[in-house]
């Protein structure tokens, strides 16, 4: 612009000149639009990098939310399952130490020993939900008591002492092996559970006028039981078939008796119909042997897993759940209790499939999966057995 003006101003006023005046505003002006058009340019790309960011900002807290919260579920569901006795659980080092004490008692093992009670009671014809309401209800309420958290929560806390150097291995978390329940807390809260167990049984006996007393009996057998299960020098567990068997009795025909003596009387045929259950109960115990097979294989404990191998044991599972539970149907059906054996028939047939589709692919792997799927089925096969034993009018 300069060079132009001073062609101007020196008297060349030539056509020459004056194009380059002109050539050289026009470049002026694009040049200066340029300038002013740029930060606008920057302004919307900053704008533009900024809503990006702060849309990643946003998708990123979001995520975070949704982390948090599914956290939480799976923390609470933990938690719980924690309580109930079948798993450990992050935070588990913050658990009080009541919780840690109803951990020891797994609650969750509580509901198979309390289905056995209502069965017993079942069985014995006597029972009855509208005649002197509430009694039996009470009745049966206390008996459940007695074998649900007081005996089998005994059960369940002198195992755990006794198992303390095997769960070190395997769930080093839990309440003894962790440190955050001592000796003497086992001892005192183990001998609590048994005399309470004890003295209700004795109460039990006394009100229903038992001239021997059966429930107390059925006590003190099952306290023993319990105690040479878990405990040197004996420890049954560590001796394969007699441990297991000891358990799958625990579970089914003692809890049984217990119910159908506190309502009626336990004659030499329910003890037989209930043990060979417990064979059934025994492939039960068996699946729950799989996932601890390392840990017992290296401290000498001789579980069916550890001497058959993975392969073999798990058809000997499958085999003593089905098997035992086919003889069952068969009496039922021979005494003429033909609805209930076939119905004891179509309960059987969900837990071939769930061993089929989960357990005998993978029974480490699948154990709980299976025994959510199949387990419902044979609890709902004892209860039928039970009924069809109380309404036979031979019995």
């Amino acid at each position: 612009i300069r060079s132009a003006d001073l062609l101007a101003t020196s008297g060349r006023t030539s056509k020459d000149a004056l194009l380059a005046v002109e050539a050289s505003r026009m470049m002026a002006m694009r040049a200066s639009t340029a300038i002013r058009s740029a930060p606008v340019r920057n302004r919307k790309t900053a704008a533009a990098r900024e809503a990006k960011g702060n849309r990643a900002g946003r998708l990123l807290v979001r995520a975070k939310a949704e982390s948090k919260e599914e956290k939480e579920k799976i923390t609470y569901g933990g938690r719980a399952q924690q309580l109930l006795g079948f798993r450990q659980a992050e935070g588990a080092d913050k658990a009080s130490k009541l919780e840690l004490q109803i951990q020891l008692m797994k609650p969750g093992t509580w509901i198979p020993v309390c289905w056995g009670v209502i069965c017993g009671a079942a069985a014995s014809g006597n029972f009855h939900w509208i005649e002197d309401f509430p009694r039996d209800i009470l009745l049966s309420a206390a008996c459940i008591v007695l074998s649900g958290p007081c005996l089998t929560g005994f059960t369940q806390v002198i195992n755990d002492w006794y198992d303390r150097d095997l769960d070190a291995i395997n769930e080093p978390n839990r309440p003894i092996p962790s440190g955050r329940i001592t000796g003497q807390d086992v001892l005192v809260q183990s001998l609590l559970l048994m005399f309470s167990g004890w003295g209700l049984a004795l109460y039990l006996d006394n009100y229903v006028g038992h001239e021997f007393p059966t429930l107390t009996s059925i006590a003190l057998f099952g306290t023993f039981i319990s105690y040479i299960y878990s405990a040197p020098p004996l420890k049954l567990k560590q001796n394969g078939w007699q441990g297991t068997y000891a358990l799958g009795a625990s579970y089914i025909a003692l809890p049984w008796w217990a119910g159908q003596s506190l309502f009626g009387e336990l004659s030499l045929e329910i003890i037989v119909l209930t043990l060979m259950y417990s064979i059934a109960g025994l492939g039960i115990a068996i699946v729950n042997d799989f996932k601890s097979i390392e840990g017992d294989r290296e401290l000498g404990l001789k579980s069916l897993p550890v001497i058959f191998g993975v392969e073999k044991a798990k058809y000997i599972t499958v085999g003593t759940i089905d098997a035992f539970q086919l003889a069952v149907a068969a009496y039922l059906w021979a005494i003429d209790s033909k609805p209930y054996a076939l119905v004891l028939l179509g309960l059987i047939v969900p837990q071939v499939y769930a061993q089929i589709k989960y357990f005998l692919p993978d029974p480490i792997k699948n154990d709980v999966a299976y025994q959510a799927r199949a387990q419902p089925f044979l609890v709902l096969g004892i209860l039928t057995t039970a009924l069809a034993i109380g309404h036979n009018p031979y019995h």
